[in-house]
């Protein structure tokens, strides 16, 4: 069900390599380049008339420019179609995720003086932002909230929420009501790459955003990517991966569980690191017993088979080095004493310690926000948060007698760099006089 390598009996540098490689989104972006190009293309000069197009083509949905935005009375159809205990899940999911993005804002700090010299950092909201909510088998409610209230804290004034609808039009109640509660202030039913082009150029009907957020298939990452400088962006992402460090003391019921739900994704990717032989025999066990209660079983398990793998090692440092070669989406560390292990991780999207701290706490309820790094992203980035949606702006004031401290060094290196107007806009408020 799983493929198990083991580090004494390969290469593993070449093997995890290989791993590196399949979960690298951007390896499968020249296929579709051409065809997402195409698309943005159409959408910046057809506007309207292009997302129309695209929606009939790849949603399979007719949509005129005044169907594009989701009406106040289908939200409150939304609500009547849900029960009370979703609501009010959302509500406190909603109270968690604006606790934690609160406690981590970063705010304005006390003006740096000294000899008359002035510096400030000044940190204001983005002004506009788009949220893109993938569609497909799931509503996924959480994803709105996870990208939507980070950027509320922050005090964005206005949020935009484009997705695909179903055939009919129809957008899953349960996306519709987590909009509301987060505080979105339009949706509509645009999806895939031109969703994503409309919200970084603009239509008669799709306002033009600051900055796209949220995550989707291949042609949204593209999209994405090939927009970024007309409209910021949160970060490319692949599929969703959880790499387990577990040792001889974990639990393998848990363990399997965790490996299953990522595989739930479909796509997913699962790995499990260890060096104990008895705990991955109770793994693969438990695997095959807790699989045939899912709903989706037969996909979960095609996943696994394709994209499971087992890492066996000599030991606990060998596991911390796999975890941080893989730099993962999640890492979960279920060993005797889990924290001891955290001052020897480098890299990763996020990190969920101990036997009763499984991914899911993460993608739904916790409260920082589970948009995060794949890929082996998280070697160099990290996973969406409030301060993503701020702006910081640098405030410097000199005095006359600082400019004059400072004026002998600013000149040796502005015509060290042969810029002599930059000496001379110096020079000239210490001695208006003086010749160029």
């Amino acid at each position: 069900m799983m493929r198990i390598i083991r580090t004494w009996e390969c290469n593993i540098d070449k093997e995890i390599a290989k791993l590196k490689q399949q979960l690298n989104i951007l390896d499968g972006f020249s296929a579709h380049r051409t065809t997402v190009l195409k698309i943005i293309r159409d959408v910046k000069k057809q506007k309207d008339k292009a997302l129309a197009k695209y929606s009939k083509l790849y949603d399979k949905v007719y949509l005129s420019p005044k169907d594009f935005l989701v009406k106040d009375n289908e939200i409150e159809e939304a609500y009547r179609k849900i029960s009370l205990p979703f609501v009010e899940s959302i509500q406190r999911a909603i109270t968690n995720i604006w606790t934690y993005q609160e406690h981590i804002r970063i705010r304005n700090v006390s003006p740096l003086k000294a000899n008359g010299i002035i510096l400030e950092t000044l940190y204001s909201p983005l002004e506009s932002v788009g949220v893109y909510v993938p569609g497909g088998a799931a509503s996924y409610p959480s994803t709105v909230l996870m990208n939507t209230i980070p950027a509320r804290v922050a005090g964005v004034n206005k949020i935009i929420m484009t997705t695909p609808p179903a055939k009919d039009g129809a957008i899953p109640p349960e996306r519709l009501v987590a909009a509301k509660e987060a505080g979105v202030n339009e949706i509509y039913r645009i999806g895939g790459a031109q969703a994503i082009a409309a919200l970084a150029f603009g239509t008669e009907t799709l306002p033009k955003v600051d900055k796209i957020v949220g995550p989707g298939n291949i042609f949204v990452a593209l999209a994405k990517k090939e927009i970024f400088g007309y409209a910021g962006i949160d970060m490319l992402a692949g599929p969703s991966e959880v790499l387990i460090i577990a040792d001889d003391h974990a639990n393998p019921s848990f363990v399997a569980s965790d490996l299953l739900s990522q595989a739930e994704h479909t796509p997913g990717i699962s790995i499990l690191v260890t060096f104990s032989e008895l705990l991955v025999e109770q793994v693969l066990w438990e695997l095959n017993q807790q699989m045939t209660k899912l709903k989706r079983h037969a996909d979960t398990k095609k996943c696994l088979k394709k994209f499971g793998v087992i890492i066996m090692t000599k030991n606990i440092d060998e596991c911390i080095d796999a975890a941080n070669t893989l730099a993962p989406e999640h890492l979960q560390i279920m060993t005797h004493n889990p924290r001891t292990l955290l001052s020897g991780i480098k890299h990763a999207g996020a990190i969920f310690l101990g036997a009763y701290t499984p991914v899911a706490l993460g993608d739904y309820i916790a409260g920082p926000s589970h948009v995060l790094p794949t890929g082996g992203t998280a070697r160099f980035s990290s996973g969406l948060s409030v301060n993503d949606f701020l702006k910081r702006c640098s405030v410097i004031t000199y005095s006359k007698s600082a400019l004059k401290t400072v004026y002998n060094d600013l000149a040796e290196i502005s015509r060290a760099e042969g810029l002599d107007a930059h000496t001379w806009s110096a020079k000239i408020r210490l001695n208006p006089k003086s010749g160029f």
